[in-house]
């Protein structure tokens, strides 16, 4: 079915997008999409995690519609091109974000929905979505991430990420032995067999997969009195596996490194993994609005993560994620968001909000 993007919407998008907001420096991002929804009729602020908040209407129903407005690094000029939008962040995640605020623009009676622009989400902070999960929860929760604009996401990994540093006492270059680099790679081998003994058959699908990578390593002499490593390892954990356990595991193989270098473990970073049913009201809402609209819904399992990590353990209602976009493009240097896509995302979303409203 073809969509006429409305001008205003696509001002939305292009806009937002123009605007830097690598995760931690997210300011003028969240400044300009307070203003954008002041004009939109949002009760719109700055909340105190840096947050920006919309909330429109008013009713017994709530509907929090949770995307982020920060990026990984990296510019790209921003343009269209064969009917793509292209530039940081197009797909992960404002277009989601702009979807989001242009499908809430008006009122539906008896529904109340909040628009989050979430900060930190591609730090291991994940500052923004922290704070919302203290406050209550509201009846239904859709999380911006890119799905396609038929596509549905019900299930994240979880994700841990481990500091190991590696510290013995320095020697001299020409002494037998192993360097302490070695060292730290014959741990990190020892780490990578523990995990892919967790993993299952080869055949097991890729969201069933305990995943492992060494995602750094950096080796000095130091200041001469000791020899350092350090090892960043980060994990994809599938349902099932507890980040705590995987933490003991590392632990435990570090205090039983035999080389000369004592090892310590940190954790830098973790979430559990979410998943919910496809059965709830809310992702049948979105599998017969995405029917409505021509379209046959996809519910998709991801590797990655993302607020619904946070979220759902905290508020337990029915959540999801959704937004247009191919994931594939994701963090690349030729992101690009389909603004046929876009389009046909805020008809789906406004008629999720309006199935919300009739319950």
């Amino acid at each position: 079915m073809e969509m006429e993007l409305a001008p205003d919407d696509l001002a939305l998008i292009g806009g937002l997008v123009a605007i830097s907001s690598v995760s931690r420096s997210e300011g003028d991002a969240v400044e300009w999409l307070v203003d954008r929804m002041r004009e939109r009729g949002f009760r719109a602020s700055v909340d105190q995690a840096g947050n920006a908040v919309g909330e429109i209407g008013d009713g017994p129903a709530h509907v929090v519609l949770f995307g982020h407005i920060d990026t990984v690094p990296g510019e790209i000029p921003v343009r269209i091109e064969a009917g793509d939008l292209v530039g940081r962040g197009a797909v992960d995640a404002k277009g989601p974000l702009a979807a989001f605020v242009a499908a809430a623009t008006g009122h539906i009676a008896g529904l109340r929905v909040t628009v989050v622009g979430a900060v930190e989400e591609e730090s291991p902070t994940s500052k923004g979505a922290r704070h919302w999960a203290t406050l209550p929860a509201p009846d239904w929760c859709v999380i911006g991430e890119p799905s396609g604009w038929d596509g549905v996401t019900v299930a994240y990994k979880g994700r841990l990420v481990l500091g190991v540093s590696l510290v013995r006492d320095a020697r001299h270059g020409a002494s037998p032995g192993p360097t302490v680099a070695e060292e730290a790679l014959s741990l990190w081998s020892r780490i990578n067999d523990a995990a892919a003994r967790r993993s299952g058959p080869s055949d097991v699908r890729p969201f069933r997969r305990l995943d492992c990578r060494l995602e750094g390593m950096h080796a000095a002499a130091g200041d001469g009195l000791v020899e350092r490593a350090e090892l960043r390892i980060g994990y994809r954990v599938p349902p099932g596996i507890g980040t705590a356990e995987l933490e003991a595991e590392v632990e435990s193989l570090a205090s039983e490194h035999d080389g000369e270098a004592e090892a310590t473990v940190e954790r830098i970073a973790s979430e559990e993994a979410a998943k919910t049913l496809r059965s709830t009201p809310l992702a049948t809402a979105f599998a017969r609005s995405i029917s409505a609209m021509g379209g046959q819904t996809t519910f998709k399992e991801k590797s990655g993560t993302s607020d619904m990590n946070i979220l759902l353990p905290a508020w337990g209602c029915p959540m999801v994620a959704y937004g247009p976009g191919d994931a594939r493009f994701d963090h690349t240097p030729v992101e690009r968001l389909a603004l046929a896509d876009f389009a046909r995302s805020i008809v789906v979303l406004r008629d999720v909000l309006g199935r919300a409203a009739s319950r």
